[in-house]
């Protein structure tokens, strides 16, 4: 009998021939593997515990498909208008944001000019720091009652709140920045002679930059917390009048939901922040 011929095999093709994952689709996937998914997967298994202790009859809370069912209307119009007080929670959202934006920005403004001095000059830090100490410590609603009897309106006295609970963080990280900047770089100003303006935008701003913008992220999350705060008491549109409204009409659902929707806004502000840090901060040392 003959032997079977021995079947041709087709030559290897060589490694270089071989087809290769495109870089964007790796990025996306490592990206979603590592950082979207954890996050999914823990969410998913919380709101399956929600669901699974608050489905009896007896449950204090509604379960989230209840919450969903509930707020249905809500959550697909949210910028509806019906007059008054009765608008979507886009514009509830807005309202606070806007009296956060008026706030903070104050804050930002008198916040870094006063840490520059404070950082600056010894005089100031001796004379300054222990009234900054104190006044940090007062809780921000108890700031609302005068801010009342001074604006006699709730709108400048909620941005007033937001004002005053935000430049504390902003204040101290700032003079800790100027006052750790390296003296290599003070000899340096002084060898070039920078002048006053010269040498606060081209030494002390970017050395003190990453203290600066740690302060802003506190101060901005602050400033959300004590808006919502501040509403519940002031009255009128506002996420934070929204929720105190939805309590006394015993709409848990819908106080559920804004607090979905507050702690999601939180956490943008909080990243939009981080961001501009992030890019100001380049190439700078780290605080």
């Amino acid at each position: 009998m003959n032997a079977p011929a021995n079947p041709i095999k087709a030559p290897a093709l060589p490694s270089s021939a071989a087809p290769r994952t495109p870089q964007w689709y790796v990025r996306v996937r490592d990206y979603l593997v590592q950082r979207t998914l954890p996050p999914v997967l823990i969410g998913g298994a919380l709101l399956l515990i929600w669901q699974m202790l608050c489905s009896g009859p007896d449950a204090a809370l509604p379960p989230p498909t209840q919450v969903v069912s509930d707020t249905w209307e809500l959550i697909i119009h949210p910028f509806y208008d019906n007059g008054g007080n009765d608008v979507g929670l886009a514009w509830q959202m807005l309202a606070s944001l806007e009296r956060v934006a008026y706030g903070y920005l104050l804050a930002v403004i008198a916040g870094v000019s006063l840490g520059v001095l404070v950082g600056q000059s010894t005089w100031a830090m001796r004379g300054l720091d222990p009234l900054f100490q104190i006044l940090r410590t007062v809780p921000p609603l108890a700031w609302l009652p005068l801010s009342l009897a001074g604006f006699k309106d709730s709108h400048p006295s909620a941005i007033f709140v937001i004002f005053i609970t935000a430049i504390w963080p902003i204040i101290i990280n700032t003079s800790v920045g100027i006052r750790n900047i390296p003296e290599d770089y003070r000899n340096v100003a002084k060898v070039l002679r920078l002048n006053g303006l010269e040498y606060f935008h081209k030494i002390m701003l970017p050395a003190a930059a990453p203290y600066i913008f740690s302060g802003l992220r506190i101060g901005v999350g602050l400033s959300w917390l004590a808006i919502i705060a501040a509403e519940m008491l002031i009255g009128g549109v506002g996420i934070g009048f929204f929720i105190w409204d939805a309590w006394n009409a015993s709409r848990i659902s819908d106080i559920i939901l804004a607090l979905i929707y507050v702690g999601v806004v939180g956490y943008l502000l909080d990243r939009l922040v981080a961001m501009v840090g992030q890019y100001v901060t380049r190439g700078t040392s780290a605080g």
